[in-house]
Order: structure tokens, then sequence, then C-alpha cells
């Protein structure tokens, strides 16, 4: 059976040996011939010398998650040789390093195996042993650009592009492509009978990129100005985004003046700490970070949900606890982000499903932080932050204007009798409040500590439940607010699936696989907490509803349980948290488990 533009390519090599290039340069002429692709790295926390994949999910339907097999793997790395050989199905294509002898042990009746002598034609034809190491990649995505027709002339044009100011590196690139595809074509079948591609014209309008960068680019977009972080895994990169969109975009062409602020400070907590400085004074700022960065910052998160000031943070998941395993993914900073410091504080959380939403909802989050005078925490994750997803091209209201929320002006603060920070008079729970140094009687002194409606100081217990129950009516306010879920009904479905963030391309994969089985299920994707009446009214026309979510201890489920008092026994735990992106196979298995619950059509 043909797979055309259906199949998934994995690399293996070892970390720190450049293989980055030669697999963006196969993502990316994929893309190029109008094919749907989806790129996936696997790297150790260490900087070199551990194992190391990339996979490429060639995809005609556009399916944004793992597929959840591999059909060929290019297996480079000795030590995981035989568990790379073992995760292709039967059918598969295995392609290997043979300068060297390799194990008959490691053979396999159902699969091709062949055998590329991919170091010894670098080492006879390039110089050097690093750049014999980096041509060698060069030289596999040669092997694969003939074995699976991949357009070679724009594989050319992509080197083209990128070394058009090194014309020896250039000259040697094409050498590599050269060696591995005429060796290939010589020696093989090319292209596969049963494995290729063929153009298509489904990439139209769309870019590749990640989360990070896209979610860097959207904070530029919303009028942030300053950026404070500690670099952690995997968030830094979003804050070398911000500022290299802001070098482009923020500096004055005429005095050359920078118009944006970049600190990198000496831990987390000093960081949310400029954050809130700079916000109190006006401007719009913003922190990245992952979970154990949420940790240390705690305590000022608190500062600002009861002084509130508004604040940014983008937490870009990794897996947990302590320092777990930094370079691989997870949702598991849903409950601790959303009551992130001691005490009673709720924080509105935003959820977004890859790099587009992390672009859109950048603005949102800067106007939802000021609207509401509140922090704001947007949570990606690994798998959205630092991996290639093909998007619809941004696009861009020219009309936006940021809200920024009930600032007074000076000649508003003329008009009032007497300015009080705390005090409610619209009856949504968002005081009025003004900036430093734009009106002496619109003074205020902020502070973490008790106080009245009046901003006085008080430890007075009438006064200080006065305040945290104006807090609870503006958590109403921001139910009204907050991104509504995206939710589609079946009309023949009495069980439904619910999730969140990256799980969703994986969870709408697995639907449409059950509904060719029988099977009819609902959707909802939530994209924001706190929930809406809309989730509500979606979880209560449902018998069971499986909340499918990238943790163990089902955080989802948990928020859900206590924000909209949903019956646990109707929230079906779907949990998956061995740190790599979630796929649509096992969310299938596990719903079968629930079969008998499940409305068949």
């Amino acid at each position: 059976m043909s797979q055309i533009n259906d199949f998934v390519i994995k690399i293996a090599t070892v970390n720190g040996t450049g293989s980055a290039s030669a697999n963006g340069l196969l993502l990316k002429a994929l893309f190029r011939m109008g094919i749907p692709v989806v790129g996936k790295n696997y790297f150790p926390s260490n900087i070199q010398g551990l194992p190391t994949w990339y996979e490429i999910r060639v995809t005609k339907d556009g399916h944004m998650a793992r597929a959840g097999h591999v059909d060929v793997m290019v297996a480079l790395n000795i030590q995981t040789y035989q568990r790379d050989m073992a995760e292709l199905q039967p059918g598969g294509v295995l392609i290997y390093d043979s300068t060297w002898p390799r194990n008959k042990v490691f053979d396999r009746d159902d699969i091709a195996i062949l055998g590329v002598p991919l170091s010894r034609l670098c080492n006879e034809h390039f110089e050097g042993a690093r750049s014999r190491i980096l041509l060698k990649n060069i030289a596999y995505v040669g092997v694969l650009t003939a074995l699976l027709d991949i357009d070679r002339d724009v594989v050319t044009e992509l080197l083209a592009e990128t070394y058009s100011a090194k014309p020896k590196l250039l000259d040697a690139n094409r050498e590599a492509i050269a060696l591995g595809y005429d060796f290939a074509s010589e020696h093989f079948a090319c292209p596969l009978p049963h494995l290729r591609v063929e153009r298509m014209d489904k990439t139209a309008g769309h870019i590749m990129i990640d989360g990070n960068t896209a979610a860097g680019l959207g904070a530029v977009y919303a009028g942030a100005t300053v950026g404070a972080w500690y670099p952690i895994t995997p968030s830094t990169s979003l804050m070398d985004a911000f500022k290299t969109y802001c070098e482009k975009l923020r500096i004055d062409p005429e005095t050359g003046d920078r118009k944006f602020c970049i600190i990198q400070a000496e831990d987390e907590l000093a960081a949310i700490g400029m954050v809130l400085g700079a916000s109190w004074a006006g401007a719009r700022a913003f922190t990245p970070t992952s979970g154990p960065g949420i940790s240390l910052m705690s305590e000022f998160i608190g500062f600002a949900y009861y002084s509130e000031t508004p604040a940014v943070i983008f937490d870009v998941q990794r897996v947990g606890p302590s320092t777990g395993m930094p370079t691989r993914t997870q949702q598991s900073d849903l409950v601790s982000a959303a009551y992130a410091s001691h005490g009673d504080t709720r924080h509105v959380l935003l959820f977004p499903a890859d790099p587009s939403e992390c672009f859109e909802f950048a603005p949102v989050a800067f106007d939802l932080a000021e609207r509401l005078q509140t922090p704001v925490i947007v949570l990606s994750d690994l798998d959205i932050g630092m991996n290639d997803w093909m998007c619809r091209e941004f696009t861009w209201d020219a009309n936006y204007v940021p809200d920024r929320g009930k600032v007074l002006t000076a000649d508003e603060v003329d008009e009032l009798p007497k300015f009080h920070r705390y005090l409610d008079t619209d009856g949504d729970g968002i005081a009025y409040r003004t900036l430093p140094g734009e009106h002496r009687r619109g003074a205020f002194f902020t502070r973490g500590s008790g106080h009245n409606r009046f901003g006085g100081y008080t430890e007075d217990s009438a006064d200080y439940q006065d305040v945290l129950d104006r807090l609870l009516v503006k958590w109403a306010t921001a139910r009204t607010l907050v991104p509504a879920p995206a939710i589609e009904r079946n009309e023949f479905a009495r069980a439904a699936v619910l999730t969140l963030g990256s799980a969703d391309g994986a969870a709408r994969e697995a639907i449409h696989i059950l509904e060719d089985e029988g099977v009819a299920l609902s959707y909802c994707r939530v994209r924001a907490f706190p929930f809406n009446d809309d989730i509500k009214a979606f979880i209560d026309a449902h018998d069971a509803v499986y909340v499918v979510e990238q943790n163990r201890d089902a955080q989802l489920r948990t928020l859900l349980m206590q924000d909209l008092e949903i019956e646990p026994a109707k929230l079906i735990p779907t949990l998956f948290y061995d740190g790599m992106p979630i796929d649509a196979p096992r969310i299938v298995e596990a719903i079968r488990q629930h079969h008998p619950r499940t409305a068949v059509a």
C-alpha cells in the first residue's frame, strides 16, 4: 500500500553534532512543496553527547500532532540503534551509516534496511573533522531526497537562501546533498515504491514558526516595551525573539533611540519584581518563564493580585516536579499558576493551542491584565514553544488600540471630589487607578499588606474582607472577558472530549478516528480560566466527558470541579505525562477503555 504524503520520518543523532540545520532543511523543503508538515524535536538537557531525535510528520490531511508511529528511521546513533529500529512499524525503512559493520542481531524481516556509508563519503570529499560531521547530516538529506522523491531543486534553492553570503559553505552543502542523492539513486530503488511525496497546494497562506517566536512577536505588537527575565528552558527563546523584533521595529530610525528595555535579572523573583515596577509606572511589561520560575515568582504574583498591579507572564511549561526533565513537555503548571502565592488568590490563565494563538493571545493577555488590574499568565508548553508548527499567516488589525482599562487622566482626577484607589464605583469589582506623576491628587500608596477600599493601611477584619470580596466580583467580571472555548457539538453524542492547549490537534484527530468506528463525540477546547458558562453548559449536556490533559494529577479536571462545581464522576481523567507530545492513538485507546459509556452513532 502506497503512503503518499502520509508518513513519519524520524532522525536519530547525537546532540551537538549539528543535525538541526539538516532537519530544518528537510522540513522546509517538504513545506515548500505544498505538503503540510509538523516537526518535533526531542533533545536532552545537557549540551552535547546524549541521544537526540527529530521527527517530521508528513500529513496530507494537515494533522499537527504526533502520529504515534515511525515509517522512515535515519539511525545514526549506535547507542540507540536497537531502540530506533524497534520504533519502525512493519513495512518501514531504516537508513544507517554502513561505514562500520552492523550487528546482524539488529535485523528485522518486516522492514527494509538500507546502508549508506555516510561517514566514508564525507571523509573522502571534505577536510576537517567538524566539517565532515556537519556535512554528514546534509548528506542524509540527499539520501532522503532521492528515496522520497523530494524536489531537489527546492532543496538547492533553500541552500542558496541560507548560504548566499558564504559561497564555500554553499558549495560544500551542495556537494554533500549530491553525495547522498547519487549514492541512493545508484544503489536503491528511487523513489521508494510505497513511501514518497508529491507536490500539493496545502501550504499556501501558511508559515512555519514556533510558539516562542510567535509570542515574542505578539508582545511587540501588543505594545510591550519592557521585558525582564531569568533564562530558563524552554522559555528563553521567547525573550530572544522579543529582542530581535524590538531591534527591527522599536528603534527610532532618525535618532537610533531604543524604544524598549530588556533586563536579564539575577533570578525569577527579581524578574517579576521588575515587571511589576514597570507595569505600575504605566509600561506594558512581561516575563517569560517555566514551572520552576512560577514557583519562585509566587510571592510577587500574590503581591500583584492583592495590590492590583497588571503583569503578563508567559509560562512555557515543561516536565516537573523540581528540575524534572527540562527539555520535555507537559501541562503540569495549571493549578500552581491558577492559585500562585499564599492566601486566597485566583489568576487569569490563557491556553494557546499553537503558535498562531501564542501570537493572538499576547495582546489579549496585556489587555486583560490592564483591564482587570491583575496578573495574567499565558500557559504555553515546550511542544508549542520550541517545535516547528505550520500555521496560517498571522494577521493584525491596524486599528488595534490597547485596552488600558480604568486609568484616570489628570483632568479626570480633577473632576473627582477625592480619589480612592480601591473603591469600586461601577459594580464590576474593578477600581480606578492612576499612573505615577500624572497628578498629585491621584497619588496612592501601593502596599501588599492589609488595606481598605480607600487605599489606607488597615488590620480591621471587616475592611480586609471587603477588599477580598470585591476581588471575587472582579473574578466574575473576568469570566465574561476571557476568550471563549472552541466547541464542536455532535448531535448524536452523549459523550465528549474536553482538553486544552497543545493537546488540541491530537484530540481532534482522535475524535475523527473514533467517528470512523461509529463512536460519536462532541468536542470542547477551553482557552482560558476562569471558565465561562458555555463550558458548564457543554459538560452538563453530556453523560461523560473525557478530560484529556498532559499531567499526572488531572489538574484541568480539578480546576473544572472547583471553578464550575462539576460532578466529579462525569469528568473522566484521560492523562498522559511521559514528557512526549501527545498523539491521537493513545487518546483513542484510552477512550476505548470506557466504550460502554460512549454513544455509538
